[in-house]
């Protein structure tokens, strides 16, 4: 039986991705909030910090959709910090309201000192995707509909595990690591660290014909990371991956749901019209 479960308010149900502690650890963290940063459309972002005990708290949705689909969605923040509410349990609501469920990915950040900025992270959403899938039957989700969705950062962390499936991160610790960690599908909204300072992908980033089909949103006044929208879109084109982009005039980067006066913040239609199509 799996342990390190509780259970949260109205359908949230909060999981402890490694009970016995997260793997490859060497120095301990203290979990931190800070809402005293800049605010985005009026109100304060969650910037969370200090994450040793990755967790996942799944939000389902009264009316499921077509083919009972769950998202999980993995917050922006450089691998620093989580925007937690802003690109995390904001967006859970916003999916549920769809009739998608939700899950939300509290990732382990800071980056890990002699680690790739996304080790420790890939690990967390792989094991993820793993005890869905196989508890998909204990919480009433459908196990061939599990996709990931990510912002920034967590855009990147959602490559990296719609391209690096073929190998678990950490080593087996339960019958739940023995399935499949493919996400079925990928959103990606204003994605990171995808392109090389060379005008192509990321050495890092290497997708395949069998990489998830894939939704793109950005804003092409997003100066320091649109070629990772761009170059990536082209890659999976090439490739045949059945892939769709919206592209925007403007909105920057980092406004997740809130309304900043931009027609890119239309982008959540899309993505709901293009989960609903899949």
């Amino acid at each position: 039986m799996m342990t390190g479960i509780t259970f949260a308010n109205g359908q949230e149900r909060e999981i402890v991705l490694f009970p016995n502690g997260a793997p490859n650890e060497t120095k301990s963290y203290v979990e931190a909030d800070n809402t005293s940063g800049p605010k985005l459309s009026g109100a304060t972002v969650n910037r969370m910090t200090g994450v040793s005990s990755p967790m996942m708290t799944i939000y389902k949705a009264d009316l499921p959709i077509r083919g009972n689909k769950t998202v999980i969605v993995a917050p922006g923040g450089g691998y620093n910090i989580l925007a937690y509410d802003l690109e995390g349990i904001e967006v859970c609501k916003m999916l549920n309201e769809n009739g998608i469920n939700a899950v939300l990915l509290k990732y382990r950040v800071p980056r890990r000192e002699g680690r790739a900025k996304h080790e420790a992270a890939l690990e967390d959403i792989q094991r993820a995707i793993s005890i869905l899938r196989c508890k998909a039957d204990e919480f009433g989700v459908n196990p061939e509909e599990i996709g990931v969705m990510g912002f920034s950062a967590g855009a990147h962390l959602s490559v990296m595990a719609s391209t690096l499936y073929g190998k678990r991160g950490y080593i087996a610790i339960d019958e739940c690591d023995s399935v499949s960690v493919r996400p079925d599908f990928c959103a990606l909204i204003y994605p990171a660290y995808l392109s090389g300072s060379d005008f192509k992908l990321a050495s890092d980033v290497v997708p395949t014909v069998d990489t998830p089909p894939t939704f793109i949103a950005q804003a092409q006044d997003d100066k320091y990371f649109i070629d990772s929208s761009i170059f990536y879109y082209y890659a999976l084109k090439e490739l045949g991956v059945p892939t769709t982009m919206h592209l925007y005039p403007s909105g920057g980067h980092g406004y997740g749901l809130r309304d900043t006066g931009n027609q890119v913040n239309s982008w959540t239609g899309r993505l709901v019209e293009w989960i609903g199509s899949l």
